[in-house]
């Protein structure tokens, strides 16, 4: 049975995606984080690109070592394999992490076909839009805060082709933040202005 890949990101009302730590902190709580973490215990290997990988480099190991109540789950994190995209070279200090040998597609698609556990993404914005593009992504879990915030990266580029998708899942938690997940939809609704017309005259 194939891997399945599965991306997780913050993203406002309106679409941003860019520097959720200066806009998500204010809704994060138990709800958020047992979704955060939800499919982590099958994760065996996480992708990132050089930016979110920098991100979770600096952070993850230092409290790791610090040993505070966020420890455990820095430890997991550590101990999955890590592969990142860059066209730089790179020097990867965090453990088990290695640089990508080819583009993205080609290698979330060797890897898929490869037996063991999932893999998952956490931002990488960019692998993410790649992945979706190539039909490779399973479930894209969104955590939609309601907050406009007006500027920044927005997940999907004006003027690319359209990506259908189907609803998985919702829920609502009690600070507004709906979770939704998404996966890719074989067949999307048809039909044009004719149709609407005669299904509101119906």
């Amino acid at each position: 049975m194939p891997r399945k890949i599965t991306a997780g990101l913050f993203i406002s009302l309106d679409g941003v995606v860019e520097a959720p730590d200066q806009w998500h902190f204010p809704y994060f709580n138990d709800e958020m984080g047992a979704a955060v973490g939800a499919g982590l215990d099958t994760t065996e290997i996480l992708l990132f690109g050089r930016r979110t990988y920098d991100s979770f480099a600096g952070a993850w190991p230092g409290r790791e070592a610090a040993g505070g109540e966020d420890a455990g789950f820095a430890k997991q994190l550590g101990d999955l394999r890590k592969i990142v995209f860059s066209h730089s070279r790179l020097d990867l200090e965090w453990r088990n992490s290695e640089q990508a040998r080819g583009d993205v597609a080609e290698v979330a698609a060797a890897l898929k076909d490869e037996p063991g556990g999932d893999i998952a993404l956490s931002g990488s914005v960019s692998v993410v839009r790649q992945l979706l593009a190539a039909g490779l992504l399973d479930e894209l879990r969104l955590l939609v805060h309601p907050i406009a915030v007006r500027k920044g990266m927005r997940l999907f580029d004006e003027g690319e082709p359209p990506i259908p998708l189907r609803l998985l899942s919702s829920e609502t938690f009690t600070t507004g933040v709906l979770n939704l997940v998404y996966g890719p939809d074989t067949a999307p609704p048809t039909g044009g202005y004719e149709e609407a017309v005669a299904t509101l005259g119906e």
